[in-house]
């Protein structure tokens, strides 16, 4: 009872953090002056990313040993949640929603931002899944991979940076954290300072790694407890929570009508999971970052991923419009996936 206490606290702390940060990057966002792609893609990706990031590496270097297969369980559901079930519940709100949209079920995205993260998430997941077939050792060679993906990721944020639209302040929710301004706090119209959204950013970014390190703690002992393989534990139960925070922020920008901000926010994230998390696992945990017997169905994870994004992503960024029950077509690929582990559960 204890650990499903633990879990509850860290979801509701990761939920938290959440919710604060991305009402603070929107501000953020605004003040930098850039646009809604490196906002969405970005700026709110790499902090609702930070619980699945942060799970690995707390599960490899601070706890060790069996925990590493959660890390290595984390980093592979990561990506395959997001672009499956973060993407499919964005679908059914947008339906939900369609009567009080002015697109109705028709996404308003801004293609060319979708075009750039799919452009960044295909190559740097296929580099990351593709060295998990590198011999054991050396280990040099997976250190290489890890600066090619940095590298990649580095280009695709100054892609982002570089676009020339701007975050309008109309539209902005008010800062959570205004009062603590007490300089304008007092005044309706004026907006928030720039220390003062950062002051929210960073509390934001706490709440949700201390949430994902507790969080650690509950899935590892529960696995234990029940005597559930750890990868399959962490593939299936840790991401559904982690990446809570993107479809949280997708079901709130879909209402408010920023489509481009709420896929930006999920196709981004499967950017930096591909790219920087896995770095955790190929610096620290190189051995363990491989395809070995045992591993098949938490790697078929990664190749689920690939084909629900070129399903559901791919035809928008060649052109066709994006609508709601393309979006769905997500859920189908994490049903099928279910089946999968089922059945190497109940034939294991």
């Amino acid at each position: 009872m204890l650990d499903l206490a633990t879990l509850v606290v860290a979801f509701g702390l990761i939920l938290l953090g959440a919710e604060l940060f991305t009402n603070a990057v929107e501000w953020f966002g605004h003040k930098l002056g850039v646009g809604e792609g490196a906002v969405g893609s970005v700026f709110a990706a790499v902090g609702t990313a930070l619980p699945e990031t942060t799970i690995p590496i707390v599960a490899i270097v601070v706890s060790g040993g069996t925990s590493s297969d959660v890390g290595v369980g984390a980093i592979l559901g990561a990506p395959f949640m997001l672009s499956t079930l973060a993407l499919g519940v964005t679908g059914l709100v947008v339906l939900l929603a369609a009567r009080r949209r002015t697109t109705g079920a028709l996404l308003a995205v801004d293609r060319s931002v979708v075009r750039t993260d799919l452009r960044s998430f295909l190559p740097a997941y296929a580099i990351a899944i593709g060295s998990a077939f590198l011999p054991l050792d050396p280990t040099w060679p997976k250190l290489v991979v890890a600066v090619v993906l940095v590298a990649l990721y580095v280009l695709y944020v100054r892609s982002h940076l570089r676009a020339e639209s701007i975050v309008d302040a109309e539209g902005l929710n008010p800062l959570r954290l205004r009062r603590l301004d007490w300089a304008v706090a007092h005044l309706v119209d004026d907006p928030p300072r720039l220390r003062v959204v950062v002051v929210q950013v960073v509390v934001g970014l706490l709440a949700i790694v201390i949430g994902a390190v507790a969080f650690v703690a509950g899935v590892t002992n529960l696995a234990r407890g029940f005597g559930i393989d750890e990868v399959l534990l962490a593939l299936i139960v840790a991401p559904i929570a982690t990446e809570l925070p993107e479809a949280a922020n997708a079901v709130l920008w879909v209402r408010q009508g920023k489509d481009t901000l709420a896929i930006g926010n999920i196709t981004g994230a499967m950017v930096f999971q591909a790219s920087i998390a896995t770095l955790s696992a190929l610096v620290l945990a190189p051995h363990e970052w491989t395809f070995r017997s045992g591993t098949e169905v938490a790697f078929a994870s990664s190749l689920i991923a690939l084909l629900s994004t070129a399903a559901i992503v791919g035809p928008f960024a060649a052109g066709r419009s994006l609508r709601a029950r393309g979006l769905l077509v997500g859920v189908g690929f994490y049903v099928a996936y279910l089946a999968v582990v089922a059945f190497a559960i109940s034939t294991g």
